[in-house]
């Protein structure tokens, strides 16, 4: 059991930091997975060949119809000049002077509308370089205003459309404003306290004579002054109206909670996802004719997101059979008096040991969903409490969207952008998820 217990979490802490050091997700997923079999005394050909696969393959055949089409509307928005337009409508109402507040705002509205979160970080990135360059902010905060507009709490807040809000529902037998006003005021409890805090940090980066620059790199240097040209190139663009912008991401949310009182929560989601592509297309044909582009592009981008995060859903599908986790989980379980804190705890564990929300409810809530529904607890709570507790270690350095993020899409380093996302969307969300479980305790 010793072993097992220093195997399980040596093995979580080398995958961390190979992803830190940018090796591959599943490379580093299936290397970590290998030592955590070694040191749990699991067969090794079975833990790589059987429960890694099982848990990749899972992931995938659950959800990747889901990601496609979240990923192709992405692109729809992206290419339409849909995504351009509400970022510059946020702009220009919102002002340079509360550049933060803006680039959270547009991460926001597209990840509660149904735009995968890729794309979300992609199409807002060249604002925010605008924003943050004409406030002369430090550019390192950048990935944490994205990461804390697109997931702290549009994913897991009542009616989201992300999956993170859709898994809970199959195994609660719930809706997506599943959790009640309760749910709505943790959302936003975390939109508060995240946001003042987030201005906190820049205001004294600020103060300590930090401005707008990158990490000293040829890369960093080249990214932005593409960025720089893809912003002006932009400003002589013509976009959609607001108005028609919009209306696509407000189809999608209508449409998933209104569906899914009759369908799945693959099926609700498929569907409203499939009307908003539709929606978009229609009002927004004279902005692009690039349609083997968005369907082509957007599948590619699934494929991706998809493998990602199946890598480390699979790590955590061998780590679902050492001992180790079976001794967290059964102690978690069986704590008196806390069902609803029990849940919570192994949501997080779990999730953080994936290094992803949804594959850490995907493979929590089999397991657990039986447990506590024969306790009696209140569904609505329980799947609130789950999307919530999903949403907080998911978010380590090892976290595939984190990754992209601060690597990817900013040319950053975690050396300088991870501790305002730690704070954000690890820190604030398990605070939220804290006061969530004291109220749904007391009034459920």
């Amino acid at each position: 059991m010793v072993i097992s217990f220093i195997g399980f979490f040596a093995a979580l802490i080398l995958l961390i930091i190979f992803t830190m050091r940018g090796v591959n997700i599943i490379i580093a997923a299936l290397v970590s997975s290998a030592i955590l079999a070694l040191t749990s005394g699991l067969p090794l050909e079975k833990a790589l060949t059987v429960n890694y696969m099982d848990g990749f393959t899972g992931y995938f055949a659950s959800w990747f119809l889901v990601y496609l089409l979240g990923a192709v509307f992405g692109k729809v928005m992206e290419e339409t000049k849909a995504a351009d337009a509400i970022a510059e409508w946020i702009k220009i109402k919102v002002g340079a002077n509360r550049a933060v507040f803006a680039v959270v705002t547009a991460c926001a509205l597209m990840t509660y509308g149904g735009v995968s979160i890729a794309i979300v970080a992609f199409s807002v990135y060249p604002i925010a370089v605008s924003l943050f360059k004409a406030a002369n902010l430090p550019h390192r905060f950048i990935p944490g205003a994205i990461v804390f507009g697109s997931i702290s709490f549009s994913m897991t807040s009542p009616g989201s459309p992300e999956v993170q809000n859709l898994i809970p529902m199959e195994f609660f037998n719930t809706q997506p404003t599943a959790g009640g006003l309760i749910g709505v005021i943790i959302a936003v409890f975390i939109m508060i306290l995240g946001g003042f805090w987030l201005k906190s940090m820049v205001s004294k980066a600020v103060k300590d004579g930090e401005f707008f620059n990158l990490p000293n790199s040829e890369t960093g240097g080249a990214a932005l002054a593409e960025t720089a040209a893809t912003v002006e190139m932009k400003k002589d663009e013509k976009l959609p109206n607001i108005l028609i912008a919009i209306l696509p991401l407000v189809v999608v949310v209508i449409v998933l909670n209104i569906v899914s009182k009759f369908l799945s929560p693959t099926g609700a989601a498929l569907v409203a996802l499939f009307l908003g592509v539709i929606v978009g297309l229609v009002l927004m044909n004279k902005y692009t004719q690039k349609y083997g582009m968005i369907f082509g592009k957007g599948s590619e981008n699934a494929i991706i997101a998809t493998a990602n995060i199946c890598g480390v859903v699979g790590f955590g599908a061998v780590a679902k059979e050492s001992q180790a986790f079976t001794y967290i989980v059964d102690s978690l379980v069986g704590m008196p008096g806390m069902a609803y804190a029990g849940l919570a705890a192994a949501v997080t564990i779990i999730a953080g040991v994936t290094g992803s929300a949804s594959g850490g409810l995907g493979i929590a809530l089999p397991i657990l969903a039986p447990l506590y529904n024969a306790q009696g607890l209140d569904p609505g709570a329980m799947h609130r409490i789950s999307s919530l507790a999903s949403g907080g270690l998911d978010s380590l350095p090892h976290n595939g969207y984190v990754v992209t993020t601060i690597r990817v899409v900013s040319n950053e380093t975690h050396k300088r952008a991870y501790k305002p996302i730690f704070i954000l969307s690890v820190v604030v969300p398990m605070i939220a998820l804290v006061l969530a479980v004291l109220l749904y305790t007391i009034f459920y």
